[in-house]
């Protein structure tokens, strides 16, 4: 790994034991083991050889997020590792709910078959404290500088764009990123045409679709009975609606605590189909930023058409049109259920319960508009 990259690069395999005696003699984790490691602890996890970055990654925090998923979640469902082969690296571009999860459900789905975890992309503000940086970097997570001046996004988005190059075709790794800037608030799960730019920086002389396509790029989706930061979303949305919503020190780490520990009911996780033979498709003659929305175009219809529907996806349909059209797919019990949670989770001190209850219905109900009612919304263009 060259020093190039040391601002956002995640440890290496002679740095890993040094990150490990850190976090292991921290007492917050100690803390947080003895109260919610179920059966996991600092002593126990000591006991292991961690020989390299991915036998931490699943020996540690990857026991720790599957006692914490098998306790949050009725059923985890996965599919689709036929559609990689283990020997080549990916990029997976993801819908991305959930801070930590979203990112955390793939790994676990290659734990569980022994395949090569990915490294994984993670915004610089979600890890302020010296602490948590270690853990990410000793988990294959990279940074992703968000803060900066116009002329150092770009030198920025550059220099992440040639690690994430360097990482697939150097080291054959393959990376986990999110399809936009932030987590989707309001449902509608949409790729950023800044995303696909910046990844093409580290060689601007190419054609973007010739760089793309040597990506391996693979949608990725997952998908949630219950979204466990709904009621922050909610929340957010509301309060955006007047003035930019301006998050409070500490939100991010709530947010990550709730996403983590918060109920989710049903998962549903599937690795889509590489894309390599639809970009292959597009016209060398357009623009280049019609070239990327083509991309991110075959990247949403992929994610809109892997997300699984549940019942509270339906229900919330049915309720904010006022209709029965898939009430085929939800009992009247399940309706009331789910009604009586959105309700409860409304109820808050600073934004009028009418208005989160429109919100909240409408996270779950717009991923029905996009998969099923035909409403494929178009691709944003914002930078990333």
């Amino acid at each position: 790994m060259t020093d190039h990259f040391d601002s956002i690069r995640h440890f290496n395999q002679q740095e890993l034991p040094a990150a490990i005696q850190e976090i292991f003699s921290d007492k917050r984790v100690i803390r947080v083991l003895d109260q919610y490691g179920y059966g996991l602890s600092v002593e126990e996890l000591k006991k292991q050889n961690f020989n390299t970055l991915y036998d931490f990654q699943k020996g540690a925090l990857g026991q720790f997020l599957k006692n914490f998923s098998d306790r949050t979640t009725t059923e985890v469902h996965f599919s689709g590792l036929e559609n990689i082969d283990p020997n080549r690296s990916y990029l997976y571009i993801a819908n991305h709910r959930d801070i930590i999860m979203d990112s955390a459900y793939l790994q676990l789905y290659f734990f569980q078959n022994n395949v090569n975890s990915s490294k994984i992309a993670i915004g610089d503000n979600l890890v302020p404290e010296p602490l948590f940086l270690t853990i990410a970097k000793a988990n294959k997570m990279f940074l992703v500088k968000r803060s900066a001046s116009l002329r150092e996004k770009l030198l920025n988005s550059k220099e992440l764009s040639e690690y994430i190059h360097q990482g697939m075709t150097v080291e054959k790794e393959s990376v986990w990123i999110a399809q936009r800037n932030g987590r989707t608030k309001n449902g509608i799960d949409l790729t950023q045409q800044g995303l696909l730019k910046m990844l093409t920086y580290w060689d601007e002389n190419r054609d973007v679709l010739d760089i793309l396509q040597e990506m391996n790029i693979t949608p990725l989706t997952v998908s949630y009975e219950y979204e466990p930061c709904d009621q922050l979303k909610a929340r957010e949305l509301a309060l955006s609606e007047k003035e930019k919503y301006v998050k409070k020190p500490g939100e991010d780490f709530n947010s990550i605590c709730q996403g983590i520990f918060g109920f989710k009911g049903n998962v549903h996780l599937v690795i889509g189909q590489p894309i390599n033979d639809e970009i292959a498709k597009i016209d060398r003659n357009l623009r280049k930023n019609d070239k990327l929305t083509a991309v991110a175009k075959l990247i949403d219809q992929q994610i809109y058409s892997n997300y699984h529907l549940y019942a509270t996806n339906y229900i919330a349909y049915d309720a904010l049109e006022q209709c029965q059209k898939f009430a085929e797919y939800y009992t009247e019990k399940q309706k009331e259920e789910f009604l009586q949670y959105i309700h409860k989770q409304s109820i808050i001190e600073d934004v009028n319960a009418e208005k989160m209850e429109n919100y909240l219905l409408n996270i779950y109900a717009n991923p029905v508009k996009t998969k099923i009612g035909g409403s494929i919304i178009p691709t944003e263009e914002n930078d990333w």
